[in-house]
């Protein structure tokens, strides 16, 4: 069954692979990286393939069974 989360940020956007990090889906900047080049990382239901990519508040990023919401702070 998948899991669902809210993760809050402090500004407009945050970097997927920050975001990665923040919200415990991956333990290290280089499995970030990695995960994200292998297109394993979907935004908004798109594969995302750029580390630096700005996500937003209301985007829903998807790892593994993982979801992730970003929330204003």
């Amino acid at each position: 069954m998948p899991h669902h989360t809210d993760i809050a940020i402090r500004d407009e956007s945050i970097r997927l692979g920050q975001l990665l990090k923040l919200a415990g889906l991956v333990d290290d900047g280089g499995l970030a990286r990695l995960v994200i080049a292998n297109g394993e990382v979907r935004v908004d239901g798109e594969v995302e393939t750029r580390r630096g990519a700005q996500i937003r508040v209301g985007q829903v990023v998807q790892y593994a069974d993982q979801t992730v919401r970003i929330t204003a702070q």
